[in-house]
Parts: C-alpha cells; structure tokens; sequence
C-alpha cells in the first residue's frame, strides 16, 4: 500500500495549504478552514458549490489553484501517435532483438561480406511486425473498453457555474489533440456530403448519448410527478434542449413548498409514506447548534440543510446526458437504477424517503452483496436541478487514498432561518463518511435515482488507486533460458575470436596461398583484417543465438493458452465459465508446482451457506450430518457411507414432518419447501409449548432477534405465493434471516424508521434506532429497536469468545456452559458458529449513550475510533440467547482432488480466516488429514517470541532436527513429499510470531516435515507472507488459490495465481493468472495441461538449442579449410530458410502436441507429475547434452562429405568440379534431415501430422533446391547445383550414412534407458500398449485417484493400476471412501490407544451406549454427542482449543461500565 500513498495527492498540483479563511467575501468565517493538527492539512481538497473561490485557493490569473484530475482514464498503453515508438521501444528491451539489430546494422556495411542484408533483416522484422501486431490487438481491446467506459452515459447539471474549474487548465496539447479530431471529423463529414453518401450510423457513443435509456413505467420524453397528475413543466422543455432534463425520468417528487407535501416514490412493502415537509423553528435550531441549554429530544433532531430558499437563481441549470469522461470534480450528478457509478459521489438526496440507496460492489471488492449507502442529512432537499442551484456550501475532503472502506470528510454551509430572511446564517456541518460516498466501478440497485456531487475523478478515485498493475510473472524456464542465451553468446564470442585471430594471424605470417588468388586484404593490415573478420564472424554464426527461438515459443504458449480456454473437462456450465488463461506466458510453471495454497471458504468449500443448527435457551435443535461430523467419524473406524446413508434418510423423514408441522402452526405464505434448511421437528413442537412457555417464549424470541439484528435488503418477486429473495453483505446473514421466514419470522421490507414482518401471520413494524455494524474487528454487530410494546431493546449478534466476554457478569451459568457445549459439538461438525443476545435498556441510559453517538458520528477526526468506544460501551451486560450454526459444503470432488495432487507430490497447505475446530474437521473431511497423522498445535499463549521459539525446537525435535542453515539447504534440494505422518495447525497470533525472521527459518523447516499444513484466523497480508516464506525460504514453485478479495495478496505472490470464479465476486479472479469456475478443476490444469507444457517446452528449447548448434558449427569447421575468412558454406537462402521452414514447423508442433501419455492417463497415475516437481524436463545437464550431441553431428555431417571429395580433389566423376555451394547441398541438406530426424526421435506422439510435418520439412529442402538452382538467379556458383548432386549415387549414398552415423548415438542412449533405466512415463507406456489403462475409456476419462501412494517402483511392479470407486450420488455424501485405518494408531507423545490425533478413548468399549438427549430423540444431537464421548478428553481442551473448554472460562471483561463514564473526547465539529 505504501506506494498508493506516495501517490496520494498525486491530482492536485501546486496545492498549497488549505489554512482557515472565508468562504465567501461575505463573512462564513472561520467555516472554509480545515481542522488544526492534521499532518494531511496541506493536502486536503476544498470543493466550492455556489460559493465563489476564496482568495487561498486562486492563482494570480484568479483560476482555481488546484488542477483536479480528468474523469477520463487510459488503461491502454499505446496511442495512435506514441504506438511504433512506444512498441519498438518495449520490444527493444529484448537484448535479443537489440543483438540482431547490431547485426542487421553490421550487414549494411559490405567490408563485413554479408551477401544481402536486407534478407538478413527479414527474421527480425517478421518477430517485430508478429510481436507488434499482437501488442496492437491486446491494446485495440483495452482502448475499445476505455472508449466505451470514458463514453458511457451520465447525467451531469450543465448551464451552471463549476467555481472549481476552469477551462483554462486545459493543456494546449489537449486543445491541439482536440482541434485536429474535430478538423478531421469535419473534412471527412463534408467529404460525405459531397459524395452524397448517407451517414450509415452513429458510433457507440453518439447512439449511447441519444438512446432512451428504460425507467420505471416512465418515458424520458413526458415525465408526470407522482404527486399529481400534470405533465411536469420541464418535460416540454427536455424535448428542444438536446435532452436537457429538470426532472428525474422516473416517478419522482416534485419540488417542495411551503404548502406542498412530498410522497415517496418507493413502494415499501406495498404502502406509500407519506413525508411532510421539515420545517425547523429556532429552538430546533439552537438546540443542534448548542446555542441553548434546553436542548430538544434527539428525535425532533434538525439537520440542516444546504438549500438558501432565499436565494435567486436564473433557473437555466438542467440536467443533460454527457459522458463519464466530461465528469469533473464540483458537478452534480444524477444517477439510476442500474447504472454503474462514474467516479467517487457524495450522495446528497435518492428516491428513498430515508435518504438509502443500495450499490452493489462487485467491481471494486469482489463482492456480490448489496451494500447500504445513506444520503447526507443536509442534502435530502436537494432532489431537481433549480435546487442545485440554489445550494451553497463546500465540502472539505481527505486527499485521495486507496483504503476503500475509509473515508472522512465534511459538509459546511451557513443555515438559514426560513422564517427570518433577513438574519445572518448559522455555520453548520454534517461530516461524510464512506457510508454517504459511491464510488467508482460500483452498480446502483433497487434504487430509482440519486442525486449527489463529485468528489474524485479519474485516477484519484479508489478503484483506479486500487487498481495496481499485477506483478508481472516471467516463468521459471523463461529466467533460466536467460543464462542459456548467455552460454551461447559465449561460444559465439570464442567462435568469432578464434576467427579474427587466425584471419590475423595468417595474412601477418605472408607467404600463403592467399597472397597468390586474393586481391589484398580488405582491412590492409592483418590486425584490421582479424577485427573485420570477428564481426563478419558474427554474421556468419548469428543461428548460435536463436531469435526464432523466442516467437516460437510465443506460438507454443499461445497454443497452450488456447487449448487450456477449450477443454470441456474444465469448464463449468452453472455460472457459463471456462477455464481462463489471463496469463499466456507461464503454462510451463504449471507443471512445476510443489505447493499449493488455497483458501477454504468458497475454495473448498461453496460460499452458500444453509443454516442447520441452534441452542437455544441451553436447547439444541437441527438434523444434520455434515461432511465433517463425517470425516470425525471416519477417524473413529465408522463406516461413513452407511452411516451418511441413514442418517440421509431419518432427516429425509424430519424434514417432511417439520413442514407439516409448521403449516399447521402457520401456513406461512413465504416458506417454500425447496429452501428449508433448518430441520428441526422438536423446535415445532415447542413453538407450540411442548416444552413449556418458556421455551415456547425462548424460541420465539430468537427468531426474533434473527429477524431483527441484521442490514438485509428485501427483494419480492410476484407470483402465488409470493418469494421474498433477502440481499446481504454477508451470505452467513442471509441464511440467519432466511431461517426466521422459514419459522414465521417474515422480513417483509424496510420503511423509512425500520422494519416490517410478518409473525405468525400479522405485520408488525418494529422502529430500529440505531445499527452498529459488523467489522473484522468488532467481531459483532447490534441493532437498538424500540418493540411495538415500547421497550428499548439491544439485539447483537457476533463470534463465541466476543460475545461470551460481553454476557453480565454472575448470570446464566448452567445456560452458558450448555450453549457452549453445543457450540463445541456445531463447530466439530464443521459449522461456522455465532452467539445471539440481547440487552433491554431503558429510556434515560439509551438517550445518553444515543446523544454521544451523534456527537461522534459527526466527528471529522478519528471518527471510526469514537465510534467504536461508544459501541462498545453499549454491548455490554448481555443476555446470552443462544447460538447458530450454518453449513458451508464442501464443492463437488474437493477430497478426490486434494488426494490426487497428494499422489503427485504436491503440499497443500490451507490459509483461511475460521476458527481452528472448523478448519480441522474440514482437514478431516477434504482428506488433508487422516487417522494416521499427528497433529502439532501451534499455540503460543502469552504471545512471546522466546516461547514461541521453545514451542518450535520442541516440535522440531521429534524430526530430529534444529533448524540449521545446513538443513534448510539440504531442505532446498529435497523435494520428496513428507510422511503422512504429521500435520500442523497454527492460530493467526501465532502465526505472527512465527514469522518473525528470527523464527521464520525453524517454522518454515518444521512445516517441511509435515504433510498438511492449516493456518486458522489469518489476515491476507499472512496469507502473502506464508506464501512469500515457502517460495522464497525453499526456492519452490508456488501456486494460491482462491475466490475473494482478501485472497488477492496471496495470488498475487504465488508463481502462479488462480482465482475461482464464485459467489465473493470476481476481484481474484481479475488478479490471477488464470481463472477456473471450481477447485475440482485444478486437478486438471496442473496435472494435465501443466506437466505437458512444461515437458513439451523443455523437450522444445533443448531441441532448438540442438538444431542451430549443427548448423553453426557445420560453417564453423569449413572455415577451418578457409582460414578462418568468414566465407559462406552454404547459399545464403539456405541460411535465411534453415529457422523459418526448413525445421521450423516439426520442433514447434512438437511444443503444441506432443504427449506422452493422455490427459486420463495422467490423472490415473499422478505420479508422472513428480519429475516437474523435481524439475528434470528441463535441465542445465540437459541442455550441455543436447549441445555436446549438436557438435558431433555436425562433425559427422561436414567431415563426411569432405572426407569424400577431400581424397579426389573436390572433382565429381562428369569432370566438373566440387566447388563450396555444391557442397554445400551435400552438407545442407543431410543437416536438415538429420535435425528434423533428431526430433522426431524426441517426441513421443507420432501421430500422421507429426509424420507428415515430418517428411514436409525434409522434402522441403530437396524440392527449394531443385527449383531455386535451376534458375540463373541462384548465382554463378549455385546454379544448377541440385542436378549436379542429385545426379549422383554419391549425395544418396552420403545423405543415409550421415544420418544414420549422426542418429546412432542418440538412438542407441534412448533404448539403452528405456530398456535399463525406464522412467515412470516409461513404463506406463509400456502398460497402455499392454491395455491395463482401456477402462479408462469406459469412465469417461474421470479417474478418482488411487488409494495410497506409489512410487516409480510401485508402477513397475504394479500388475494393474487401482480403479475407481463407483461415484456416490448426493445423497450417498460423503463423497469420501469408507477409512481403511485402524481404530487407533500409536502415538509417540502417549500410551493411551491415542488415535493420532491426541484425541484420548475415554472407554474401553469401540461401542458405548448412546446417551439419550432430553426426552425426546435427537438424531443428529445425540450421533455427534456419542461421536465426542468417544474421544474425550479432546486434545483441544487441554490446549483451549475446545469451544466448551475455553467459553466456561471467559469471564465477562467487558461487562459493568457505565454507559455515561465513557469519554469520546471534545467533539470535532466547531
């Protein structure tokens, strides 16, 4: 974040301090100035409305001293003026491309013997044109989304005066820019007049400034007020000024008079409320400005407004659509339902009576929820555009920063007395927080229009502060192929050296053959002669350094991207989405990955949350059998799918009579039978007082607190009967007040005081005066609702721990202890669990505390800090009501897939925010954990960084290491997977410590040595730490998953990122690499797509390293015989070709398609991924082979054809003689043959393309020779040459002894390998050709992964591979297999029959009794309670790790502090 705010400010150029002065010459004093002691004072925005400038804020010309930054953005790179600059100047950052223009520049010169430079530039230029190409299409798509976003539509209040800019800030370049389009427009439309032809269209922004855009049973061309029946007066005018509006063009209110009433044009719940106009007095007035002592009740509380009704305005303003990119900071802005928000608004009015709307912040956090956003008090009588105008008032605001949950800022202005015009104004404020402020990127919903002003635009607003650039990812390969390129640059260099040198040398020795047939040396002087010479050498071996190279594998990696976008097997048709590249260029890292770190909710799991259980009044209710609950059975030796399937079936049962039941109770219009969650027949029953009253009175209280204490939004879809859809910021609050319709607790909708439901039937309204709302932080929120009965009463709900400190000190001690018990059971299950209380207060308390929030809601300074006291203050002495649990399912194939990258070597480790119990039964359930493993608990009590070191050489200890430099290298070079032995669980405070870098490497080590990795209560910068510690602490690579926004940090610091395309919204996956729709997919792209590209680009680069290696050093040994002159062997065409057609086309199908076993087979037998991990594809080992085999075949393919002409003197058997460019075929072309041979011999998949791509090339050579020499273009020396060899016994006989001499080796060291020495991928093959792999042609290639681990010897001795289970249908979950493990393993911290996981058998008998719960049977309740008898005392109870544990000892710290001892400081409004 720091270089955000480096960038803070960044649009305000030249701002000097913002110091206190007036805000008009008329004397506001002591209004404008910004508040003392702020380090950001200097830097503070002023935004004048109706107010002229103050003289600190104009320059000498009188021009606003601030220049505020354009609303209009520029993703794109390139323009059409700066783009072949611009992209040539990014393509020569290549220092290859910069080495073959030196070249191209050294062939201009003829002393260097280049024979025709401009051929010699036509590989570079292809490369250049190929690349730029790419970059102009990728930037076309960015600067057709720019336009079309800069160009979308808005409507802006033009025909007034915007003191806060100026037209003479636009730069001359801008006017130059302007003035040339408009020319160009001009020029091109008279061209078109003139030749008559007709304007076929408008473009994309002309048509989207004149398209009706839909409203709300309201046409834009008459509009009629909802208070009356008459076409509005400005309506007739909107239709001759260019769609200037005055009005809204939906129902909206019209202007208020004094004898006028406004009628709200939200439809609540079916009813219209209707709002009198406000009329403040002067006690209501000094009452708020604390001018008087005899303050008004807080309800008859006047905010003010910005309005002057004195004020004489021209009445010209209107509103008229423009587009995002006129948007300046200062202008009024109105919005609609739907419409996306063009840059950073301060909301002054909507169409809520209320002042809400509703923005939905998918673009900008990741996040699908509705979120509430609330309009300024003093703004709500700003609603047309006549009101705009007769507004003043200026809003003082924080620079720009990226913090998107934060923002502070004030509206001032004078408030005058409606009924005194004559008398001076009162200073007043109202401050703006980030609840009254959209921002950019963000959608309004379920609103139909808001009023507001500017306040950021373009680059200073959050989404585009928050909009880094991605790190940008170079794959392993491509950072090691680097210093590849530098070998060759040095074998080239000794090439070029050994050249001049020797040219040197032999003209200063005399007295040689030279003296007698040269005309003179070029340079005149043998040292000039050899540096000459060294850089025609340079020339002549310019193929040692590859650039065809690097666009093949643009090609191949292109391909790969492609292919990934279009397997099926990876696409996810729920949400319409495939599998996404959005970085094309690290494939290869995909198959490299040793460690995956993944997120858990809606990672693993699928964000849809469905609430199953509750305590309530110490009562459990809710069937369930859970995933975890389980994976905790399967620890314990039970058979999971006999288990699930009866359990399926008994709720299966309750179910059916629970909705019986409760349409006898309440035939519930809203309850639909699909959506039940809660199963809960016994809670039916006491709803009707089987169990008494107060039971009776307990449960419906609780469902009327989940009714109440929450911000859901309300959506009614029609039809009989009618569907009530709830929006939430949080889909765990959804699930709560979904529950409560299910049981009769309706929330029907909101009004403008609070909410209605329907219980049991009948609406009630219930006023909510107060919503404290959650944070990370809080842990918590609450609600303060006055009840139809006049009761004051505090509903909050939040985490265990927080809610249990906060419970009234001495009370409810059986229940506490019962509820938590339960809550321990929830959260063994796998649920995610919270507390219900409430706290009835009375009038005096609540009115205190109410008068101090007010004070510190409208704070400038440090206002989330008041705030936060005074919450604080009030949630404390609760009354504990119960708890909740809700589900969130794992997604479909997550233990199958967990298991089957466990097989291929891979470690995932889990990063997730859930507490630990839910994080390990969830290990258990997703196969991360098993009965074999010990588990370790990080738990570092006292937060201590030398306990914390203690804690870790204990653990470190049982692995008989301390945590050494020595140790972590050896760790480096060992990529083994760990023992199913161990796993580590760690807390989030914990995990802090252990980062530390005195303790990192120890941690780091440890964790080594484990299988399974869980962090619990991690932030997302933790999650980039631990990500950052193993890829740097280890030198592994990489791989974060995840599918919100607080997984970016992580994605973003992995080699490579993938985000899950869910229900949190889209934020990871605009940050990752590549984007996949669910987990189950990552089996694929890693174990498939990854390991054939990086075992084809690996087999790619060594074979183009190989191909140019024997064409080079086949020049190199002619010079030899030539004295080092630098002369050409071959024809240059031979030259230009051998890369672009010659070998070209097999090497790169090679990179696209070859295979060496199927994408079934490679799920099959994951272990083929190893050799990635262990990185053996690619090998600098590997790359000297294939150098060293390059060098002795083009000895072969030189000295064979010299040795035959060598004896006779170069004079064939017709009498003519041999000269260089004859030769030069035989040489030629038996290279070309060998190298496309070579390849063929490399790759594994030949198929009929790979043959005939194959032949092609081969046949290519002879058939360009054939033709090229046959005409007297070819030269003197090279004309009629293929007739001369091809006519000859000789070049057949020499082309097929070459080859074969040439491929021996290389043919002889693979079958010695396979045979001897086979590789995994060896005998697998070897198996298929055997058919022990055709059942996988029946399961439709979806392998579920083999139980247990094997190794390469396990393949080999292997009589079959293990097949797959019968998949289970959903009703069969869990989709686990049954546990093949013992009852019990043996532990080597006890002797107590510990079942590895420190959980102790507390009886002797494997089957107890089961312990009946109550009175009445409870499934589920009494299945789990047996589950926890049999393994008590838990481990987590002797490391407070148990909720139970832990809850009965939390004592109430924060309960008994009077409401009216807490101190928020002065207040900051003056």
């Amino acid at each position: 974040m720091d270089r955000f705010h480096k960038g803070m400010g960044s649009g305000e150029k030249n701002r000097e301090s913002g110091g206190s002065g007036s805000a008009t010459d008329g004397g506001q004093n002591g209004m404008s100035g910004s508040e003392d002691g702020s380090e950001a004072d200097g830097r503070r925005r002023r935004i004048f409305f109706n107010i002229p400038l103050p003289e600190d804020a104009k320059n000498e010309q009188g021009h606003p001293i601030t220049d505020f930054g354009r609303n209009k953005i520029r993703t794109a790179r390139y323009t059409p003026l700066s783009f072949i600059p611009k992209d040539l100047w990014y393509q020569f950052h290549n220092i290859a491309n910069v080495y073959f223009a030196f070249l191209i520049i050294l062939a201009i010169f003829p002393i260097f013997g280049a024979s025709n430079p401009g051929l010699n530039a036509v590989p570079l230029l292809v490369i250049l044109f190929v690349t730029a190409v790419k970059d102009a299409i990728e930037d076309w798509r960015r600067t057709v989304l720019d336009n079309e976003l800069n160009n979308s539509p808005m409507h802006r209040l033009v025909d007034w005066n915007n003191v806060n800019v100026s037209d003479a800030d636009v730069s001359m370049w801008r006017r130059f820019k302007k003035a040339t389009t408009h020319a160009i427009k001009g020029i091109f439309n008279q061209w078109r007049k003139r030749t008559g032809k007709s304007k076929p269209g408008k473009g994309y922004a002309e048509a989207a400034l004149d398209r009706e855009r839909p409203s709300i049973g309201t046409r834009r061309s008459v509009r009629r007020s909802t208070a009356s029946s008459r076409a509005s007066f400005h309506s007739t005018k909107s239709q001759t000024e260019e769609e200037g509006i005055q009005m809204t063009p939906v129902p909206s209110p019209r202007r208020i008079d004094d004898h006028q009433t406004l009628q709200s044009n939200q439809d609540v719940v079916g009813r219209h409320d209707p709002v009198p106009p406000f009329e403040a007095d002067d006690d209501t007035l000094d009452a708020l400005n604390g001018s008087t002592a005899d303050a008004v009740p807080a309800t008859a509380k006047f905010y003010g407004s910005v309005v002057d009704p004195f004020k004489q305005v021209p009445g010209k303003a209107r509103f008229k659509k423009d587009f995002w990119k006129n948007a300046q900071v200062g202008d009024f802005v109105r919005l609609y339902n739907g419409d996306q928000i063009p840059a950073d608004i301060a909301v002054l009015s909507t169409a809520d009576p209320d002042g809400a709307c509703y923005v939905e912040t998918k673009n900008l956090d990741g996040e699908t929820n509705l979120k509430v956003r609330q309009a300024l008090h003093c703004g709500q009588k700003v609603r047309h555009a006549q009101d705009c105008e007769r507004t003043e008032f200026y809003i003082e605001s924080e620079p720009p920063h990226p913090n998107l949950y934060q923002y502070n800022g004030a509206a001032r202005w004078m408030q005058r007395d409606p009924k005194k015009p004559e008398a001076p104004g009162t200073p007043m404020a109202e401050p703006i927080s980030i609840g009254n402020l959209l921002l950019r990127g963000c959608s309004l919903r379920n609103t139909e229009w808001v009023l507001g002003v500017v306040i950021y635009t373009g680059q200073d607003t959050k989404i585009m502060l928050n909009s880094g650039i991605t790190p940008s990812k170079r794959s392993r390969i491509s950072r090691e192929l680097n210093w590849n390129v530098i070998y060759n640059f040095i074998i080239l260099l000794f090439m070029c050296l050994v050249s001049g040198i020797v040219q040197g040398a032999t003209w200063a020795q005399g007295n040689n053959s030279l003296d007698y047939f040269e005309f003179g040396s070029i340079g005149g002087s043998p040292p000039l002669d050899g540096f000459i010479t060294f850089w025609s050498a340079v020339i002549l071996f310019q193929n040692l350094v590859p650039i065809s190279l690097y666009i093949s594998l643009e090609i191949i990696r292109t391909a790969q991207a492609f292919f990934i976008y279009s397997d099926t097997s990876m696409y996810y048709d729920k949400i319409d989405y495939p599998c996404t590249p959005k970085s094309w260029n690290i494939s290869d890292d995909l198959g490299q990955i040793e460690y995956i770190f993944s997120d858990k909710t809606g990672t693993l799991t699928q964000n849809v949350m469905e609430f199953k259980k509750a305590s309530i009044n110490g009562v459990p209710y809710g069937e369930a059998y859970t995933e975890a609950q389980a994976g905790m059975q399967r620890r314990q030796g039970i058979n999971v799918e006999e288990e699930g399937a009866r359990a399926h079936k008994q709720i299966a049962e309750f179910r059916v009579k629970m909705l019986r039941d409760l349409r006898k109770v309440h035939d519930n219009p809203y309850l639909h039978d699909d959506e039940l969650t809660f199963v809960a027949p016994d809670f039916v029953s006491d709803m009707v007082g089987e169990s008494g009253q107060e039971q009776k009175k307990a449960n419906e209280h609780f469902m009327l607190a989940l009714a109440l204490c929450h911000t859901v939004i309300t959506e009614r879809t029609p039809g009989d009967p009618p569907r009530i859809e709830f929006k939430a910021q949080s889909p765990d609050e959804a699930a709560l007040v979904a529950t409560a319709r299910d049981c009769g607790f309706t929330l029907l909708g909101r009004t403008t005081e609070g909410l209605i439901l329907n219980v049991m039937g009948k609406d009630v309204e219930f006023q909510v005066l107060n919503t404290l709302e959650f944070n990370s932080t809080r842990k918590r929120m609450s609600v303060v609702v006055r009840m139809p009965d006049g009761k004051l009463i505090l509903f909050c709900k939040g985490a265990d721990v927080v809610i249990y400190s906060r419970l009234k000190r001495g009370e409810q001690q059986e229940l506490r202890r019962k509820t938590a018990e339960h809550l321990e059971m929830f959260a063994r299950e796998g649920l995610r669990t919270l507390c219900i209380a409430q706290k009835e207060l009375n009038e005096e308390e609540y009115q205190l505390w109410n008068q101090q929030h007010d004070i510190a809601a409208a704070a400038i300074q440090d206002r989330e800090n008041k705030l936060e006291v005074l919450s604080d203050a009030i949630e404390r002495d609760l009354t504990l009501l119960g708890g909740t649990a809700i589900e969130d399912r794992l997604q479909d194939g997550v233990p199958d897939t967990i298991a089957l990258l466990g097989e291929a070597g891979i470690k995932l480790w889990v990063l997730t925010g859930d507490k630990v119990e839910t994080a390990i039964n969830i290990g258990f359930s997703c196969n991360l954990l098993n009965n074999d493993m010990e588990l370790i608990l990080l738990k570092i009590e006292d937060e201590n960084v030398e306990t914390a070191r203690a804690e870790l050489d204990k653990h470190l200890k049982t692995f008989n290491i301390t945590g050494s430099d020595e140790e972590l290298k050896a760790a480096r070079r060992n990529h083994e997977p760990p023992a199913p032995t161990h796993a580590i669980v760690i807390d989030g405070d914990s995990l802090k410590l252990v980062l530390e870098e005195e303790l990192r490497q120890k941690f780091l080590l440890l964790c080594k040595q484990c299988k399974s990795v869980l962090c619990c209560r991690v932030s997302p910068s933790q999650k980039a730490a631990v990500v950052q510690m193993v890829k740097n602490g280890l030198d592994v690579m990489t791989l974060s998953v995840g599918d919100g926004a607080n997984d970016v940090a992580m994605i973003q610091e992995a080699d490579v990122g993938v985000g899950i395309a869910g229900v949190e919204g889209r934020q990871a996956v605009m940050s990752a690499d590549y984007a996949i729709g669910q987990f189950r997919f990552l089996q694929r792209l890693v174990l498939v797509h990854g390991r054939w590209s990086y075992r084809r680009l690996g087999e790619t680069i060594a074979n183009f390293f190989y191909k140019n290696i024997v064409w080079t050093f086949a020049l190199f040994w002619y010079q030899i015989y030539s004295n080092f002159d630098c002369t050409y062997l071959f024809d240059y065409t031979y030259i230009l070709l051998y890369n672009l057609a010659f070998t070209s086309l097999p090497i790169i199908f090679m990179g696209i398609l070859d295979q060496d076993v199927d994408d079934k087979v490679s799920l099959a037998v994951p272990q083929l991924y190893r050799r990635g991990i262990e990185r053996k594809e690619w090998t600098q080992r590997k790359f000297w082979i294939y150098m060293f085999d390059g060098i002795y075949q083009s000895l072969i393919c030189f000295f064979m054809a010299y040795l035959l002409f060598g004896s006779a003197t170069f004079v064939t058997d017709n009498g003519l003689s041999v000269n260089r460019e004859v030769m030069g075929v035989y040489i030629g072309c038996a290279a070309i043959v060998v190298v496309n041979l070579y390849v063929l011999i490399n790759t594994y998949r030949w198929d009929w393309l790979m043959l005939l791509l194959v032949a092609f090339s081969i046949l290519l050579i002879w058939f360009w020779t054939g033709v090229y020499t046959s005409f007297t273009s070819a030269g003197i020396m090279f004309y009629k040459a293929a007739s001369e060899a091809y006519g000859t016994l000789t070049f057949w006989t020499l082309s097929l002894l070459t080859v074969v001499i040439c491929l021996l080796p290389r043919f002889t060291s693979k079958a010695v390998q396979k045979i001897y020495m086979p590789y995994d991928v060896d005998i697998v093959r070897e198996q298929i050709r055997q058919g022990r792999y055709k059942y996988l042609d029946s399961v439709g290639g979806k392998p579920t992964p083999s139980e247990g681990s094997s190794s390469s010897s396990d393949i080999l001795n292997s009589s079959s591979p293990t097949r797959p289970r019968r998949p289970t249908t959903d009703d069969e979950r869990p989709i686990y297999p049954p546990s093949m493990a013992p009852p019990s393993t043996y532990n080597p911290r006890s002797q107590n029959g510990s079942d590895g996981t420190e959980y102790t058998n507390s009886r002797l008998s494997l089957e107890p009794p089961m312990r009946p719960s109550f009175d009445r049977p409870r499934p589920s309740f009494d299945r789990m309670r047996n589950s926890m008898d049999r393994v008590r005392p838990s481990y987590e109870k002797s490391n407070d790790f148990t909720s139970a544990a832990l809850l009965t000892r939390v004592e109430s710290s924060h309960s008994g502090n009077p409401i009216h001892h807490v101190s928020i400081g002065s207040s900051s409004l003056r």
